[in-house]
């Protein structure tokens, strides 16, 4: 009598023995995997981003921007703090000097300027659609980071931008 797995089991090399569901196209697959992979690259984007509008926001408003002013208005230890900013001095996007502050590069401030200027079009488009001016300011914060930038262009035209 044959084993009914055995006749459940996919033939070596086709998609369901790769991990892909059954009868799902290797195409398909890959199609789903490449938008996984951009949403877990949107997410670590995402904290970079947070620290680079936020380093510019104290720059601006208190004229610096201090690891622990950093962590308290982000809500995390100073421990994170350090260590996102050091990933963003290494990404080229800040440095630092003895006893100052975090001081954003040209491209630190250009990537502040380009999360603002996404956060802005997913909050009026949010505000376009009938959402409060605080839940969407807090739903922008994690919307803007997952748009693509062929979605945002099309959020600006329905805007009218």
């Amino acid at each position: 009598m044959p084993d009914a797995e055995a006749e459940d089991a996919a033939p070596a090399g086709d998609a369901a023995s790769e991990g892909a569901p059954a009868g799902l196209p290797d195409a398909v697959a890959a199609q789903e995997a490449a938008r996984h992979a951009n949403a877990r690259s949107a997410r670590a984007s995402a904290l970079l981003h947070d620290y680079v509008e936020l380093i510019d926001d104290l720059l601006n408003v208190e004229g610096e921007a201090r690891p622990t002013d950093i962590a308290r208005r982000l809500g995390v230890s100073h421990a994170t703090a350090i260590k996102a900013i050091a990933r963003l001095k290494r990404e080229g996007l800040a440095h630092s000097r003895p006893y100052r502050g975090v001081f954003l590069t040209e491209a630190g401030r250009a990537l502040a300027a380009e999360v603002r200027a996404r956060h802005r079009v997913v909050v009026d488009l949010l505000r376009a659609l009938g959402v409060p001016e605080d839940v969407a300011e807090s739903d922008a914060e994690g919307i803007e980071h997952h748009v693509s930038g062929e979605t945002l262009k099309a959020f600006e035209r329905f805007l009218g931008r």
